[in-house]
């Protein structure tokens, strides 16, 4: 959810100041999340999204509470099909834009334990750790990933599909594993080699990317276009295995 002014904490004019406050303050709600997980799935549509906002209304006061003031996409529970679900990859993201660019990610699963942090022009760190995208050369040794489309949207639905029908003999394996943000995270630290989507998903992506970029992962859309907060498609993907994985998109 993005909201202008989001946060009601004094405002941190020193961005390496301000992250080490938005990583304890995202510990925190995602700690208090853990704790609150349901331990089964809903048996009802309604069931479902009663839970939903039972648990992701308090994380999401907190946050406008906690965080400094700024321009934030907040997303306290990314991840929350997996959540309500009773799985382990979830987790709370937060990124901070300016001039509608993100300037700082904080990304915190706690089931896992670890935390993402990018700074623009700093660079992207798993748990203070420095991390960097795959060496990959070989499409054929790759683990890629990929999503369903953010909400309902039928033609990048249909899109994805065909996609995947194209990816799957070209590669070692395919998985979803998570949370869009944390894939594309994943795809920044070498763990994944690549990840793409089709359909809107700024929201989750936002922050995602600057994780990605600071790395020195290569962020486009599918077809190797320029990303954008409005783009139909994502791309994230090792420099080598970039675009190899653009022609077997196309």
């Amino acid at each position: 959810m993005l909201l202008a002014k989001y946060g009601n904490a004094d405002p941190v004019r020193s961005l390496g100041r301000m992250r080490d406050q938005v990583v304890e303050v995202v510990r925190d709600v995602a700690g208090r999340l853990r704790g609150v997980q349901p331990s089964g799935p809903a048996a009802s549509w309604d069931e479902l999204a009663a839970r939903f906002r039972e648990v992701e209304g308090p994380a999401e006061a907190e946050l406008r509470d906690r965080l400094p003031r700024g321009e934030w996409v907040v997303d306290a529970l990314d991840g929350a099909v997996q959540f309500l679900q009773g799985l382990p990859q979830w987790c709370v993201s937060v990124a901070l834009l300016r001039d509608g660019e993100p300037v700082l990610t904080v990304l915190h699963s706690p089931l896992l334990g670890e935390t993402y942090v990018a700074e623009r022009g700093v660079g992207a760190w798993r748990d203070g750790v420095p991390v960097a995208p795959s060496r990959k050369t070989d499409l054929a040794a790759a683990v890629v990933a990929t999503s369903h489309p953010h909400e309902r949207q039928p033609a990048a639905n249909a899109e994805a599909g065909r996609r995947l029908a194209a990816v799957l003999d070209r590669v070692a394996a395919v998985r979803n594993l998570g949370p869009t943000s944390w894939q594309v995270a994943d795809v920044a630290a070498g763990r994944l080699d690549a990840f793409w989507q089709f359909g809107r998903d700024a929201e989750n992506l936002l922050g995602a990317t600057l994780v990605a970029a600071e790395a020195g992962a290569v962020v486009t859309t599918a077809s190797g276009e320029p990303w954008h907060s409005g783009a139909d498609s994502v791309l994230v993907a090792a420099p080598r295995l970039h675009p190899v994985v653009v022609e077997v998109l196309r």
